[in-house]
């Protein structure tokens, strides 16, 4: 018999406890943005409902949920096909920043355990596709010195596509403000130039998958 546990919701259709994974499926499925865990004890679940949820959750939650329940990522028999599962074993990057242009940053999550691996930023008069494009190659620089090769997924066609072409191709201009942020370009330009790589480079499937586990959670 399996242990038992319940299930705190704390944004769903109905928050609240559940004492069974369907009856909290119920209320998380198909919630934009749902917040919710299982606990080992009744009590521990009134404790987490009472404080916040944040305590107990971190960005990788839902990815560990669904891989923990692969029938919340099963599509209904009216949708289309779902894209194949991801790979655990990899690296997710994403990025960052309030305003176009605005403060931007970036970080690269190990997807099993949700570690944080880097972190860069926040810097002045940045964009997101900066950020995502500075992220890919930090990982990838990253991965290199670990003489690993696992993959590394990002959320973003067009970091993916500067990437493979060599080149940061932004519309920004340059200021004083932003002389750190064209700074971390040149030397990613100059690393790709430099350096060869096998690491597979990945989109990560958000409309099938959620959110990438490095997301900053700012929507």
């Amino acid at each position: 018999m399996g242990k038992f546990k319940y299930y705190v919701v704390w944004e769903g259709f109905a928050p609240g406890i559940y004492e069974s994974w369907e009856e909290c499926r119920l209320q998380v499925e198909n919630f934009k943005g749902a917040k919710y865990k299982s606990f080992d004890s009744k009590e521990a679940a009134i404790r987490a409902f009472r404080g916040n949820p944040e305590e107990h959750l971190f960005i990788l939650n839902r990815v560990a949920e669904a891989i923990a329940h692969p029938e919340l990522a099963k599509p209904r028999q009216s949708q289309t096909p779902m894209a194949p599962q991801w790979i655990v074993d990899s690296l997710a990057v994403d990025a960052a920043c309030s305003g176009n242009p605005g403060d931007m940053e970036y970080r690269g999550v190990y997807v099993r355990t949700g570690q944080e691996l880097f972190r860069v930023g926040p810097m002045p008069e940045g964009t997101n596709n900066i950020g995502e494009f500075l992220a890919i190659v930090h990982g990838l620089a990253y991965l290199k010195q670990q003489n690993s090769n696992i993959p590394i997924y990002s959320d973003s066609r067009n970091a993916l596509l500067w990437v493979h072409h060599k080149k940061c191709k932004t519309k920004l201009v340059p200021t004083e403000r932003n002389t750190q942020i064209f700074d971390l370009i040149k030397r990613a330009e100059k690393w790709l130039t430099n350096n060869s790589y096998t690491t597979q480079l990945l989109k990560w499937e958000t409309k099938d998958w959620g959110e990438i586990p490095a997301d900053f959670g700012r929507k």
